[in-house]
């Protein structure tokens, strides 16, 4: 897959050599050219210099064809406008902004645009979120094989509901979490864009869930 970074820093490197690991082709955007250095001598993708939210820039780094985007820079407001350009004129569906101001994160985050703020692990969470198969163990009972997990999910599950996804993946839907706020779903609820869906999984079913999850409904082979 194609990740889009916006913000060489010390977080937006982190990124791209983490991506780069995975396997996937980067590309990653500052306006200022220095700060390339900060990436790995045998970094592979694409440098742009240039603004971020700049269309040109943006489809100079592919991102017509990416299958993220994370607005990591250092100014909150570019980061916002990058992540709306992105996700409203190339239709980019996982994009991620990293906003400092914990207060205005939030606001962003209930017109549904993922914000995260920083912390130490900003780059594990972004990751966890912009990849399919992501996940975050909130329980592990390792006595019962059984863990709570957050799973990431394919746009495809939105508006299905809860119990499709259980019997697609041999799980429990335990809660999700939607605007901030943790909801219990019924069976016949129906996923909303932006949910956190947080799954009981047995060790058992743990890698095919996260397959299945990470493909649009009857995409299992």
């Amino acid at each position: 897959m194609h990740i889009v970074i916006m913000g060489c820093g010390r977080t937006g490197a982190a990124l791209a050599s983490e991506f780069e690991s995975r396997g996937h082709s980067v590309a990653v955007i500052d306006r200022l050219g220095d700060s390339f250095r900060r990436l790995p001598s045998d970094f592979q993708g694409q440098k742009i210099t240039g603004i971020g939210f700049d269309r040109e820039t943006l489809v100079s780094a592919g991102v017509e064809d990416a299958y993220a985007f994370a607005a990591v820079s250092s100014g909150d407001n570019s980061n916002i406008l990058a992540a709306r350009v992105v996700r409203e004129t190339y239709g980019v569906a996982n994009v991620v902004a990293r906003i400092s101001d914990s207060g205005r994160a939030e606001v962003y985050r209930r017109l549904g645009i993922p914000t995260v703020a920083p912390v130490p692990w900003t780059s594990a969470q972004i990751v966890s979120r912009l990849l399919p198969g992501g996940s975050d163990d909130v329980y592990v009972d390792s006595s019962a094989a059984v863990a709570v997990r957050r799973l990431a999910y394919h746009g495809g599950w939105v508006g299905q509901p809860i119990k499709d996804l259980e019997a697609a993946t041999g799980t429990r839907v335990a809660y999700l979490v939607r605007f901030s706020e943790g909801v219990l779903p019924t069976p016949t609820s129906p996923v909303q864009s932006g949910d956190e869906i947080y799954f009981v999984v047995p060790d058992a079913v743990g890698a095919r869930a996260q397959r299945v999850l990470s493909r649009a409904p009857g995409g299992e082979s």
